[in-house]
């Protein structure tokens, strides 16, 4: 694609490097093909290609974000399986982010969205604020019907019938391992995550000492940041990564550690893209040693030695999470361990499309997430599992709302496999299906 920036506006190294992107693409189409919003609307606009022209319109000439423009990149899942497809290697989520940023920066949004992103930067990243939210919504859930907006509606649904427990494991601290140390890893304890389901890390520190590895949940880090960056607020995702990079920094300037360990498949996209985010800050050389240390968990177990486990009467559908397949470009390693752990493993048709979570997605274009949502649920169930699996909590609580099948973490099945407890969400399933009713 021939671009028209000045030599000055080059000299901005957003800039630059949104050049450089949009010269790679062909124009080619190939990523219509697989991208959700397209198939759901059928609107060029809504597809890589078209936002990639309203982008570089919009970038070249420098010019205040109409209406029309902002719609359509504010309906963009960020899922990137454009760039899973792309012959030409277009970065698209480099270039999207900076146009997020560059319309948070000129574009004056209604009020009613301008709140709304405000009340969602302010919550979501602090689990304590998370969970009282949570229990607020619970509280008015009743009177969703005299919301007038949906997505007011949609933050209502999106509390759990439970609202967990605060794990203590999430606490800065450190777990010795079961037998030889064979690593030693920082965990990610995340946000949003220790607010809607602790079992998850819980499970996560119970698998990795099980397998030799020494576990450390790092002073001063958080957040990383994903929830906020993709809104276009830079400053404050800024702000909360490089908390992160300062704590793992120091971690692996102390003891030292072999890899950052993410369970959360949206914030592990993001924090190996640290090194980028930070490329001209003061913080460049420690945001790269973290990016080049950090990995999906499922990368961190096809290097220990997870025990063959016994065939399984269970069939798990396994649901590849956007930020896992097409993000981090792992899409073997769950399916691997799950089948060695000894269960049965089969995916949907179309697993490549989106769920419509997309971090906050579901909450500001709920319209266009519930249909992702019930064709993925369809796609899964049509497979008749057991139960479904995922490495993605917004994930998770997506598909979760829509099926009554369990919805677990894979990590939850690997430790449940090799001597950890049955995930609870399994056991919660049990236990809804004994209570219901017999009519004779």
């Amino acid at each position: 694609m021939q671009t028209t920036f000045t030599a000055e506006q080059l000299k901005d190294p957003a800039i630059q490097r949104s050049n450089e992107i949009l010269r790679n693409c062909v124009h080619c189409g190939f990523c219509t093909a697989t991208c959700p919003t397209y198939q759901v609307l059928g609107d060029e606009l809504d597809s890589p290609r078209g936002r990639i022209y309203l982008i570089k319109d919009m970038l070249e000439n420098e010019r205040v974000p109409d209406e029309k423009t902002v719609k359509h990149i504010d309906r963009c899942l960020s899922c990137l399986a454009c760039m899973t497809t792309c012959p030409s290697g277009v970065h698209y989520m480099h270039l999207v982010d900076h146009a997020r940023e560059y319309i948070e920066a000129n574009y004056k949004r209604p009020f009613s969205d301008r709140a709304l992103r405000w009340i969602l930067a302010r919550i979501l990243p602090y689990p304590t604020r998370f969970r009282l939210a949570l229990l607020g919504a619970r509280i008015g859930r009743p009177f969703r019907l005299l919301m007038p907006d949906a997505r007011l509606r949609a933050m209502l649904d999106m509390a759990p019938k439970r609202i967990p427990p605060v794990s203590r494991n999430d606490d800065p601290q450190s777990f010795a391992p079961q037998g030889q140390r064979i690593k030693r890893v920082a965990l990610m304890t995340g946000c949003a995550q220790k607010a809607l389901n602790t079992d998850i890390n819980d499970a996560t520190i119970r698998l990795l000492t099980r397998l030799g590895c020494e576990v450390v949940v790092a002073e001063g880090a958080g957040c990383c940041g994903a929830l906020t960056h993709h809104m276009g607020k830079t400053e404050e995702s800024h702000r909360t990564a490089a908390r992160n990079i300062r704590a793992w920094a120091r971690e692996m300037d102390g003891q030292g550690l072999d890899a950052i360990v993410i369970n959360t498949s949206g914030c592990g996209t993001t924090v190996k893209d640290y090194g980028h985010m930070f490329r001209n800050d003061p913080l460049a050389e420690d945001a790269r040693r973290v990016s080049d240390i950090a990995a999906d968990v499922s990368e961190l177990l096809m290097q220990l030695d997870l025990p063959v486990g016994a065939e399984k009467e269970l069939t798990v559908a396994y649901h590849a999470a956007c930020s896992l397949q097409h993000g981090q470009k792992i899409k073997t390693h769950p399916k691997t361990l799950l089948k060695r752990a000894g269960f049965k493993v089969v995916e949907p048709v179309d697993s490549h499309l989106c769920c419509g979570s997309a971090g906050t997605y579901n909450l500001m274009q709920p319209e266009i997430s519930a249909q992702l949502k019930a064709r993925k649920v369809r796609a899964l169930e049509a497979k008749q599992p057991d139960l479904i699996a995922a490495g993605n909590i917004g994930c998770m609580i997506q598909i979760g709302s829509g099926t009554n099948l369990p919805v677990v973490h894979t990590v939850e099945l690997l430790d449940w496999a090799t001597g950890g407890p049955k995930p609870p969400a399994m056991e919660a399933r049990v236990q809804a299906i004994k209570d219901v009713p017999i009519l004779r």
